[in-house]
């Protein structure tokens, strides 16, 4: 699907646009465009990845239209990536969350749309659905944008996926607790009953792909997650790394933040097919028949909601995700 192809990558330097893009240059692509801000993050990957012929790294921002669309011209595909994520500074600095994740948003569809790219991969949050803070209605606002963009164009699909935390990202929080646990630190804790979806990056990247190579536009893809309480999960990392006496300390839910999260709303709920034994694939509302076509042979998934308190798992699970993941020695 890739080989000779021309490929955009916005937020490209981060955790998920690293991972992306090594799975992308196995696939033989003519160009792969990683487009961000951060000259510094460009200029580390650049060297990490061995100056690779086939990458191009463009500095721009997706809040600037005219970068944006100089960044799409000739290509095929974009991976939109690019966000601001951290709940707590979204909460703090709203118009910035807005700027760069609802307004930047808009900038990638016009210009994907003005330069007629084959599809566009929006990657969105859990926090997206049913949203308490400010963050999560920014990336609600930008699935809407994207899934209505499919309207505007005869030409470029776009289509969305969701996750929830993925492990060892930058600033997620099992190499933050580990990193407290290194120091002797104890863990902060929001509460004793929150709980939060977890994927492997690796699985992150396997969701993007699928949902690159199988949408017709319009659809939002959905991975079957594990979940865990965080008490739980700071348990495990200090029974396995802690060498000194460290415990967990409640600060309070913060601003904005929700106690458990959800993937599948109920109202999405009735509009959601089971693809596979991995995958949900979420269809908009009001779904012209040739997307209903596609899926016509799914099963209804038959939820109320996927909420993040389903399922969860006990600490011998918590203690296998995180040594899957590389994550305990």
């Amino acid at each position: 699907m890739f080989r000779d192809q021309t490929i955009l990558i916005t937020g490209g330097t981060g955790s998920w646009g690293q991972e992306l893009t090594k799975r992308l240059l196995v696939e033989q692509p003519k160009q792969i465009r990683i487009f961000s801000r951060n000259e510094y993050a460009q200029v580390n990957m650049h060297r990490k990845f061995g100056f690779h012929p086939a990458l191009r790294f463009m500095i721009g921002d997706v809040r600037d239209l005219t970068a944006m669309e100089d960044a799409c011209r000739g290509v095929d595909y974009v991976f939109h990536l690019a966000a601001l994520k951290h709940v707590p500074v979204c909460e703090d600095q709203p118009d910035e969350a807005l700027k760069t994740n609802v307004n930047g948003t808009d900038n990638v569809i016009r210009a994907s749309i003005r330069q007629q790219v084959k599809k566009v991969i929006d990657v969105s949050t859990d926090k997206a659905v049913d949203p308490t803070n400010f963050y999560g209605m920014t990336k609600a606002l930008g699935e809407k944008m994207m899934i209505k963009a499919n309207d505007l164009s005869d030409t470029t699909r776009f289509v969305c996926i969701r996750g929830g935390n993925v492990l060892g990202t930058n600033g997620s929080v099992v190499p933050f607790f580990k990193h407290l646990i290194e120091q002797g630190s104890d863990l902060p804790l929001t509460s004793q009953d929150m709980t939060r979806f977890f994927l492997t990056l690796p699985d992150a990247i396997n969701l993007l792909l699928q949902a690159a190579q199988t949408s017709v536009g319009g659809e939002t893809y959905v991975m079957k997650m594990k979940a865990c309480r965080i008490t739980d999960l700071a348990q495990v990392l200090i029974d396995r790394l802690a060498r000194t006496p460290v415990t967990t300390m409640l600060i309070g839910i913060r601003p904005g933040e929700k106690l458990h999260e959800v993937l599948i709303s109920q109202h999405e709920a009735p509009s959601t097919y089971r693809y596979s034994d991995q995958y949900y694939v979420i269809l908009p509302s009001h779904a012209p028949e040739s997307t209903k076509k596609q899926y016509a042979h799914l099963s209804k998934a038959n939820l109320k909601e996927y909420a993040s308190n389903d399922e969860l798992l006990v600490p011998e699970q918590i203690e296998a995700m995180l040594e899957e993941g590389g994550f305990l020695p």
